[in-house]
């Protein structure tokens, strides 16, 4: 579908790129065009560098023969890129405030672990649904998903049209390394919207036998690796106490991160373990509604930038945020970094607002949804500006970061398809449905 969106305020991402007006213009999954100034070739000879006529109006005059499915008038809304939400469990939704207010060890072993037993391949199939459709509200255009049978949230993804990054949650009782190796390959070539990173739980849920075995497949794939780390302070001592190192100095040992990968978390953390993120090019994907919810800590944000540790952001599961929402969670990694370090100048909101996108984006090697030009894929959000939160409009990234919601978000598209607009999904089915699927599983669950 060819699709122009015009007369929009426009936020690329792009490294030192202000806000400006114009339009966007979309082929297929693809932008092809993002500019200050109309479609027609007369708009864009006045706009243009000196020197650029013959170039530019060839252009143009292929942009003009594009016959468009449809145009929307923005009305000065803003176009951004979609939130990158990049660590998820998105199948937990059928545990949202079921086990609330347990420490995190006690909330896994006692409630988490004996329910998702229950679980079977079309349970989460119908709760990564239901995820969706909160992503979308939120303006989420991709999804890092690491949760048990992965093949279930990959054909929600696709049957609703999300953009999602799997990673295994491998770990003693779960997955193996050969299906983990299988799962790679299987879902980095089935859908352009589906692709996969090596990954496993957590240093505390998987033997040094199986931890070596992932190394090695990552040395041979020349792979990242993403997993949990450093998030409790018990964690810590206790893989001190197995290893006689932190969780990421221990994984460090053993090859893991030769080839990059990220921390989800990343809470207690020493000057080594930075240096080692630092050394191997690692992301920190923190996930500041979780951590305080489970009473985790604050991670050391201001610290990671200081180092240039890239950051990203995820909202973890509902089973412990309990809301998939990036702007409760962008507001939380500021303010608490301002609060650990008693700087209010610390941690920019214009840097929150590129660990949410751009980073997001990186973090999950998805090198073509970080920011809006033209090759990148069309995941892009409109902002309602027209709503009071957002007003006055003295920094409109700030307002997003200090002011927004997801009431703004007024618009989501995932590969130049609009999944959500104005409060109703096109998503190939209703809401109602796939809460009275939901509903029916979360009784036969509780019994």
């Amino acid at each position: 579908m060819n699709i122009r969106l015009y007369n929009a305020k426009i936020l690329t991402m792009e490294e030192d790129r202000e806000i400006f007006e114009g339009e966007i213009h979309i082929q297929g999954d693809r932008i092809i065009y993002v500019g200050e100034y109309g479609s027609t070739t007369e708009d864009c000879k006045e706009n243009m560098p000196a020197g650029e006529e013959h170039r530019e109006e060839k252009e143009t005059v292929e942009k003009d023969n594009v016959t468009w499915d449809k145009e929307i008038d923005c009305e000065g809304n803003l176009l951004m890129p979609g939130f990158k939400n990049a660590h998820t469990h998105s199948g937990m939704t059928a545990f949202r405030s079921y086990a609330d207010d347990l420490p995190l060890k006690q909330w896994l072993e006692e409630k988490i672990f004996p329910m998702e037993e229950k679980l079977t391949s079309e349970d989460i199939y119908h709760f990564v649904k239901l995820a969706i459709l909160e992503y979308l509200s939120g303006g989420v255009t991709s999804i890092f998903d690491m949760y048990i049978k992965p093949a279930a949230t990959a054909q929600a993804c696709m049957d609703m049209g999300m953009r999602c990054v799997l990673t295994s949650g491998l770990n003693n009782f779960t997955s193996s390394v050969k299906q983990m190796a299988e799962e790679y390959d299987e879902w980095n070539h089935t859908s352009p919207l589906i692709s996969y990173q090596l990954g496993f739980h957590a240093e505390y849920t998987c033997s040094k036998q199986l931890l070596t075995q992932v190394a090695s497949l990552a040395q041979k794939l020349k792979a990242p690796v993403y997993a949990h780390m450093n998030e409790t302070a018990a964690e810590v001592a206790e893989c001190k106490k197995r290893y006689g190192m932190t969780p990421i100095m221990f994984l460090d040992s053993l090859g893991m991160f030769r080839y990059g990968g990220g921390g989800y978390h990343c809470v207690h953390m020493t000057e080594d373990d930075k240096n080692v993120l630092a050394k191997r090019r690692m992301y920190v994907i923190t996930n500041p509604g979780s951590n305080t919810k489970l009473a985790s800590g604050i991670a050391p944000i201001a610290s990671y930038l200081d180092k240039n540790i890239p950051v990203a952001i995820g909202t973890d599961g509902a089973a412990s945020n309990n809301c998939l929402d990036m702007f409760r969670e962008m507001f939380l990694v500021t303010g608490l970094a301002k609060l650990r370090e008693k700087d209010a100048a610390c941690v920019d909101a214009m840097e929150v607002l590129k660990m949410a996108t751009v980073n997001g984006a990186r973090a999950m090697r998805l090198k073509d949804a970080d920011v809006l030009a033209e090759g990148k894929f069309a995941d892009i959000i409109m902002i309602d500006l027209k709503q009071p939160n957002m007003r006055p409009l003295h920094n409109i990234g700030k307002n997003i970061v200090y002011s927004g919601s997801k009431q703004n978000v007024k618009m989501t598209m995932i590969g130049g398809r609009i999944l959500y607009m104005e409060g109703k999904y096109y998503v190939g089915e209703e809401p109602a449905g796939i809460y009275k699927e939901t509903d029916k599983i979360v009784k036969r669950l509780m019994h």
